[in-house]
């Protein structure tokens, strides 16, 4: 059973190269019965509640944006999402600012956020130090004391079914990440390796109601939850 959505990560590569694969096509397949509309009314749940666990940021930077599932749902006043895809299909991305580009390398402005969440992104990376560059990166660019909350598929409790995402390129575990972030500087806030369920299809259709019953219900997350949650803030005095 799955009731909760995985992303559509950031492309840190070209959406098509002749040496690579076609990621517009490989999304285009992987999401070809999943209803986006619905898809956002999960996320219009998971958002308030990451939003919260972050400190209520008031500008909040999304750099895994993929369609906006986050940056549209989550109340910020001010809010930027970075993707290497511009999607022109999708709307309602009033008051957000956009940055066409990728998270590794795309100009961010210097403490500027006082939220960051990563979602779905760092075991698409090519290799360890990218991960370390990116949350370098992110680093950079929080205000002292500023959050970032991390969500990913855990190694240890979807091995069956990490590499069936063809793009997945690093097998990461709560436990890495916890120790990428303190390597990159940041404090600890929380971890939580059992969160969310590892992906959006499965045997119920996405529902906002059960979606809400689940994220107040840390019971099921032992049961379901094959996603870490991992919160982190730059120290005050950076």
């Amino acid at each position: 059973m799955c009731l909760l959505p995985s992303r559509v990560p950031v492309v840190t590569r070209p959406a098509h190269s002749e040496e690579g694969i076609d990621f517009a096509r490989l999304y285009a397949y992987r999401f070809r019965n999943v209803d986006q509309a619905a898809r956002q009314r999960v996320w219009g749940e998971i958002a308030p509640y990451l939003w919260e666990r972050m400190g209520r940021p008031e500008r909040v930077l999304d750099p895994a944006a993929g369609r906006g599932e986050f940056i549209r749902a989550v109340p910020a006043a001010h809010r930027t999402m970075v993707d290497a895809v511009d999607y022109p299909e999708v709307e309602d991305l009033r008051g957000v600012e956009r940055i066409v580009g990728d998270a590794l390398t795309c100009p961010l402005p210097a403490a500027a956020y006082d939220g960051v969440l990563v979602s779905n992104l760092l075991e698409h990376l090519d290799n360890q130090h990218d991960i370390a560059r990116f949350l370098r990166r992110m680093r950079d660019a929080l205000v002292p004391g500023g959050r970032i909350a991390v969500l990913g598929p855990n190694f240890r409790y979807c091995a069956g079914q990490y590499f069936d995402m063809a793009d997945h390129t690093l097998a990461l575990t709560h436990v890495a990440v916890q120790e990428h972030l303190a390597a990159a500087g940041f404090d600890e806030v929380s971890a939580h390796p059992r969160f969310l369920p590892y992906s959006f299809t499965g045997l119920l259709p996405p529902s906002p109601a059960l979606t809400r019953l689940y994220l107040r219900t840390p019971l099921a997350w032992r049961l379901l939850g094959k996603q870490f949650l991992v919160v982190a803030a730059k120290p005050a005095d950076a």
